[in-house]
């Protein structure tokens, strides 16, 4: 197993670090998990299954230990781990891992925390959905009257998870150099998700708001439809998926109708457009519709209840669910997406029961470092990938390496440029050079090297060859078949560099009956499943408003690379990773998958409420549509609400009794709310330890204080557009965001410098490349991409 030389120790509690932790276990790591007497509180949380054992607790802790910590043998594992995953509260660990790096300066340490360790929402009270709330997640999602819908549990958490894991397991790789401590911010892991929201309000075309149950974005039709039998996710961005969307639904003369040419017109006018396409879309099944897609080339998927999902043949080809065992209770739970196929994850496992394993790790560790690694060294430095990708995930997945040091080479064509520089590459918007203007090209892309190779010429397809034989690893997202008519597919690219790692993320992974399927991160989430859980039982299935799949594509991909990288400096072996974005979106579905395998059915959908936190929702405060996410997470904050609210009379209430009574214990806190600003109503519930959080809209996250003062925001400067915005990690070392290195590269911006420097030729050869049109530096005008 890649991981298995090494020993992880997990001390708290909470989705994300289990996630965390979950990643190293299933990979092989020697990972013990210490609990306090009486077990984790998330083994409380539902599904509960056979044995009275939580479904999603053992799921998170498949092939981990469990030890009752007491203060005799956490000295001793602490001198016996690689590595210490912290899940605790800030104001717990308080100045306590500076003392343990004292005693143990070889010791890796990540810190895993809802807001990070320092700034103004350090000691708040925090859940996934206040998290989400104050990260821009919540507020797009809707109706336009409200409330906001908060998202399922379990969505944050193995997001957070992955950011801790890509970091940590980067501290691994680079520590010849001393051992790292991380701080990973859950808040920030999420404003991670939102950014690209954010970039649109940036950019200054709208200001979005919420648009409805059924709709996405800003693109239609964008949505999700019944059918004869299933429901089917559709996603249409470009004016040729248009046309064919019309061919397909057999009305092909609707596309030359000038009133629905351009998207904006058609989400105007998106009831008429319903009226037409519905009695359509009834005849025939999702199924059937999907495999018409498939040859329409057209971005749609099933959209599977979690018993539809457990039963598509693709997913049980590829292994994508897996046994779980704890105590009696046997179930099937999603295996971790990081297809690895030389070094797989375990195929599922058994979860621990509270503290039923001995202290371990007699012997100290053997491969720590002497000291820390001075901060400011990244810790991937010295890692050279090639990005062959285009658009969000794959370049996020990039940007994650390239923040952590490495160094990322980002190959494009003048003929086909990233299409997130713009798909409108006519004459006049080159002519504006607005491909360099767009602000969430410039997100995905920091910290990166440029270069444009024409790879439908031979001699750009040469160069490439040579620059990957001076890589240790390679990113592509091209579409199915496309590199290996190109002659640069893993099976010919391990031939020029020995011991590569390639990672491909198709919708699907590939070789399969469904691996031609055209995606956008909508489409991801509409085949996971995860809008049939999300909402109210009234309401038909709901997405969030942010193109969920591709972010989150891009942390797992990052996760997948860094564990075939440390298999690959152990062993020298390389290998290909087998990616499916949307297996990458199921651990954010486990919760239900688990309760269809375990229990035969799946909980009716509960809105914003939550299944153990009561009272828990979304409430309209004093101002044009401001609301604040609120979560009681425990006896004594409901006791500190009652006490705001001006009814200790109902302090006393339990859980089970306030769920009874939960209608009416809403409306005393809507009254409450709506009297009070946003920001009022969170600070005076969370000075008395409530969780609770403004729903901010993206645009707005900016002016957030918390990240103010955190430094996650800068403003940096680069050709073409000045000053602008640039996010950060999720993680840090120290107080400091990690520095942005490199604004985002012009197109072609490091040709010499690469193919000159780096591969040596001289200016005769590139001049004449250029002439060709092989490289250059000025997108190639042509009709807006899928036109033709």
């Amino acid at each position: 197993m890649p991981l298995s030389s090494y020993r992880i120790l997990q001390r708290g509690s909470g989705i994300a670090l289990d996630y965390c932790g979950k990643l190293f276990a299933d990979f092989g790591a020697d990972v013990i998990k210490l609990e306090p007497y009486g077990g984790d509180p998330l083994r409380t949380m539902p599904p509960i299954v056979a044995g009275g054992q939580s479904g999603l607790f053992a799921w998170l802790n498949t092939n981990k230990k469990s030890v009752t910590e007491t203060p005799d043998n956490l000295a001793t594992l602490l001198a016996g781990a690689d590595v210490l995953l912290d899940g605790r509260p800030a104001a717990a660990i308080g100045g306590s891992h500076d003392a343990l790096l004292a005693e143990h300066p070889g010791l890796a340490i990540t810190a895993i925390d809802w807001f990070g360790h320092h700034g103004p929402y350090r000691d708040f009270a925090g859940s996934e959905a206040v998290c989400r709330a104050l990260a821009g997640l919540v507020a797009l999602t809707g109706s336009a009257e409200g409330p906001p819908i908060l998202a399922t549990e379990c969505q944050q958490g193995p997001i957070a998870g992955l950011a801790a894991f890509i970091a940590t397991t980067a501290g691994l790789y680079g520590r010849a150099n001393g051992a790292r401590s991380f701080s990973v911010s859950i808040h920030e892991t999420a404003v991670n998700v939102a950014e690209y929201e954010a970039a649109v309000a940036w950019d200054g075309s709208e200001t979005r708001r919420r648009t409805g149950l059924n709709r996405f974005g800003r693109n239609y039709p964008v949505g999700i439809y019944p059918t004869k039998q299933g429901m089917i996710g559709v996603t249409i961005v470009t004016p040729g998926q248009w046309r064919s969307i019309c061919a397909m639904l057999g009305m092909p003369d609707l596309a030359k109708d000038p009133r629905f040419s351009l998207n904006t017109d058609r989400l105007a006018r998106s009831a008429e457009i319903d009226a037409l396409f519905q009695p359509v879309w009834e005849t025939r099944t999702a199924e059937a519709w999907f495999e018409l897609a498939l040859e329409y080339r057209l971005p749609l998927a099933v959209v599977p209840t979690m018993e539809e999902l457990l039963r598509q043949p693709v997913h049980r080809e590829r292994g994508a669910f897996v046994p779980v065992r704890i105590g009696d209770a046997v179930f099937e739970a999603p295996r971790l997406p990081q297809y690895l196929t030389a070094t797989p994850p375990l195929a599922g496992g058994t979860a621990p029961l509270a503290g039923e394993n001995r202290p371990i790790w007699s012997v100290p560790a053997q491969g720590r470092p002497a000291g820390p690694a001075p901060i400011g060294s990244g810790a991937l430095q010295g890692l050279r990938v090639i990005d062959l990708t285009m658009g969000w995930a794959g370049p996020t997945a990039a940007r994650h390496l390239g923040d952590l040091g490495a160094e990322i080479i980002k190959v494009e064509a003048c003929q086909y440029p990233d299409w997130w520089r713009g798909t409108d590459l006519r004459a006049a918007f080159i002519a504006e050079q607005r491909y360099e203007k767009i602000p969430w090209f410039q997100l995905m892309n920091r910290n990166k090297l440029d270069v444009t190779l024409d790879l439908a010429h031979p001699h750009g397809v040469a160069l490439l060859k040579r620059l990957v034989a001076t890589a240790d690893a390679v990113i592509e997202n091209y579409s199915s078949e496309v590199l290996r008519k190109l002659g640069l597919d893993y099976t010919v690219l391990k031939d020029v560099r020995p011991g590569l790692v390639m990672l491909s993320m198709p919708a699907f992974g590939s070789g399969n009956a469904w691996s031609d399927c055209r995606a956008y991160g909508s489409t991801l989430e509409q085949a996971s499943g995860l809008p049939t859980l999300t909402g109210s039982p009234d309401h038909p299935p709901v997405m969030n408003q942010t193109a969920y799949g591709d972010p989150i594509g891009g942390f797992n991909a990052a996760a997948a690379l860094m564990v075939a990288l440390l298999h690959q400096q152990r062993t020298g072996e390389g290998q290909n990773i087998d990616l499916s974005q949307v297996e990458c979106m199921l651990p954010l579905v486990a919760p239900g998958l688990i309760e269809q395998s375990a229990l035969g059915a799946v909980s009716p959908r509960i809105g914003n409420r939550h299944p153990v936190f009561v009272p828990h929702g979304c409430f309209r405060c004093a101002g044009d549509d401001d609301w604040i996410a609120v979560a009681i997470c425990d006896d004594r904050q409901w006791q500190a609400t009652c006490h705001l609210l001006g009814r200790e009379d109902l302090a006393a209430l339990t859980a089970h009794q306030r769920r009874d009574r939960e209608d009416e214990l809403e409306a005393l806190i809507a009254r409450w709310t709506a009297q009070r600003s946003a920001e009022d109503a969170m600070n005076t519930l969370q000075a008395a330890a409530v969780a609770a959080g403004v729903v901010r809209r993206p645009g707005d996250l900016t002016d957030d204080p918390h990240l103010a003062e955190r430094g996650f925001w800068h403003r940096l400067d680069r050709p073409f557009i000045g000053m602008h915005w640039q996010s950060s990690a999720a993680w840090r070392e120290g107080q400091d965001s990690y520095p942005v290195r490199r604004v985002a590269p012009t197109l072609g911006q490091d040709n010499e410098a690469i193919l000159g420097g780096m591969l040596g030729l001289d200016a005769v050869t590139l001049e004449r490349l250029a002439t060709e049109d092989i490289i250059g530096t000025v997108p190639k005008p042509r009709r807006a991409q899928g036109d033709a």
